[in-house]
């Protein structure tokens, strides 16, 4: 029984997320943004953090650092990111937000968080309670020690 659970439970997580994400993605081609979802989670995350390495992004992002590495040279050749010597280690470069990429976020968080709000229609305080905790249980089981 309790496999069975399982399995639909994963699927309907797996499901959910994938919906968000392409809901998320219809909505910026849709109002012209030229980023993907992954493209707007690495520079929203540098406007909030300001400075990071590859693998701190990617940590952040959820991402592999090979994929993370293609999302910032497409950042890149769109002007929004730039990369950094860090000047207490000349081997580790550091990723920034231009000015240009800046703006970009200022600019686009008000649409975005519009979209995100799609998502969280017609759910009461007590349902986001229940949603946190569950999955954050989830995420708490997961943890490596």
């Amino acid at each position: 029984m309790l496999k069975e659970k399982f399995n639909q439970y994963s699927f309907i997580l797996d499901r959910t997320a994938r919906r968000v994400k392409q809901y998320a993605q219809t909505s910026f081609s849709s109002h012209g943004i030229d980023l993907t979802v992954d493209q707007w989670t690495v520079i929203k995350t540098l406007y909030e953090a300001k400075d990071l390495t590859h693998k701190e992004i990617a940590d952040e992002c959820g991402k592999d650092q090979p994929t993370m590495t293609r999302i910032i040279d497409l950042l890149l050749k769109k002007g929004l990111v730039m990369r950094v010597e860090n000047p207490n280690d000349r081997r580790s470069l550091h990723i920034q937000l231009t000015s240009t990429g800046n703006q970009q976020v200022e600019k686009l968080a008000p649409l975005v968080k519009e979209f995100r709000m799609k998502a969280w229609e017609n759910l009461t305080d007590e349902d986001f309670q229940h949603f946190t905790r569950i999955l954050n249980k989830i995420y708490s089981n997961l943890e490596t020690t």
